[in-house]
C-alpha cells in the first residue's frame, strides 16, 4: 500500500487513538480519510484541522443500519477504500458475578460484533482495491486477563483469533490483516499519572502517537502485529511458558495497583469515549 494514495476509514475517530491515527495517516501524501464516531461536532472539527481531504459519518456502530450508511457515504464521496482501521471500542468494568451475561453481551456487541459487521460490509471493496489492509485494534487484554475485565478480555481474545484467521483467508485476495495491541495508553481521560510516577510501572504506559505509528506500520507497511509499548509482547510470551507465574503476579499487589481509579478503571473509562 506504500506505493499508492491511502483511502482510509477510521472508526472511533473523534478522540484518543482514532484521532491520532487520522493525524498520522494525513501526513502521507494523497491520503483521503473517512472518520466515523458518534459525536458529529468532534468529527467536523477534526476534519477541518486535518491537512488532507476528509469527510465524516456520525454513527453508532451498534445500530443495524450503520454499516450500510457508512458504505453509501464512501461510495458517494470517495474512491474505493483501501484501508479499514477498526478502532472503536468500549469497556464496562465488572466481575462476572456482578455484571453477568449482559455485561459480556454489550461489550462483545461493540468490540467484536460491530467490527465483523463493518468488515463484512467493506470486504468486497477492499478486495477490489487490493493491495489493501484491515487493521484491528485489539489489546494486550486479549492476551492477558485481569479480574473485573473478563468481558473486555473476552471481546479482544475473540477479535485476535478472528483476525488471525481472516488474514489467512484474505491474503490470497491481496487484503492484509494487521493487529495492534495497546496496553496502557495515556490520554486526556487516562493521564496514567500514578503509573508514570513509579519507576517499576513507568514502562507500561505509552501515548496515542506511538499507537498511531503502530497502526501505520500494520496498515500501510504490512506488519502483522504490534504491541504498544513493545515490552508487552514479552508478557504475552510469559503467559504461554509460565501461566502459573502470571496468574500469581496478577492476583498480587502489582495487579491491585493497576485496578485503581487511576489505573484500569480510568483506562476503561477512556476507552468508552473512543466510540463516541
Amino acid at each position: 500500500m506504500e506505493q499508492k494514495p491511502t483511502v482510509a476509514l477510521i472508526t472511533g475517530a473523534s478522540s484518543g487513538i482514532g484521532e491520532a491515527v487520522a493525524w498520522r495517516l494525513a501526513r502521507k501524501p494523497g491520503t483521503r480519510l473517512i472518520l466515523v464516531a458518534r459525536r458529529e461536532d468532534r468529527l467536523r472539527a477534526l476534519a477541518k484541522r486535518l491537512p488532507c481531504e476528509t469527510t465524516w459519518v456520525a454513527a453508532d456502530l451498534t445500530d443495524s443500519d450503520a454499516p450500510g450508511r457508512i458504505l453509501a457515504h464512501v461510495q458517494e464521496h470517495h474512491p474505493p477504500l483501501n484501508l479499514l482501521v477498526n478502532n472503536a471500542g468500549a469497556s464496562w468494568r465488572a466481575t462476572f458475578a456482578d455484571g453477568g451475561y449482559e455485561n459480556v453481551r454489550r461489550t462483545m456487541e461493540i468490540n467484536f460484533d460491530a467490527v465483523l459487521r463493518i468488515t463484512e460490509t467493506f470486504l468486497p471493496m477492499l478486495r477490489g482495491a487490493a493491495p489493501s489492509a484491515i487493521v484491528n485494534i485489539a489489546s494486550t487484554a486479549g492476551r492477558i486477563s485481569r479480574a473485573g475485565a473478563g468481558a473486555y478480555s473476552a471481546s479482544k481474545y475473540a477479535l485476535i483469533g478472528w483476525s488471525d484467521s481472516l488474514h489467512l483467508e484474505e491474503a490470497p485476495h491481496g487484503v492484509h490483516v494487521g493487529l495492534v495491541l495497546p496496553g496502557f495508553i495515556a490520554t486526556e481521560g487516562f493521564p496514567a499519572e500514578e503509573l508514570r510516577a513509579k519507576f517499576l510501572t513507568r514502562w507500561m504506559v505509552s501515548d496515542v502517537s506511538k499507537a498511531a505509528e503502530a497502526v501505520y506500520e500494520a496498515g500501510v507497511m504490512g506488519r502483522p502485529e504490534r504491541y504498544v509499548p513493545r515490552p508487552y509482547g514479552l508478557i504475552a510470551v510469559l503467559k504461554i511458558i509460565a501461566p502459573g507465574l502470571v496468574r500469581k503476579v496478577l492476583s498480587g499487589g502489582a495487579a491491585k495497583a493497576m485496578t485503581t481509579k487511576t489505573g484500569a478503571d480510568a483506562a476503561e473509562q477512556a476507552e468508552k469515549k473512543s466510540r463516541a
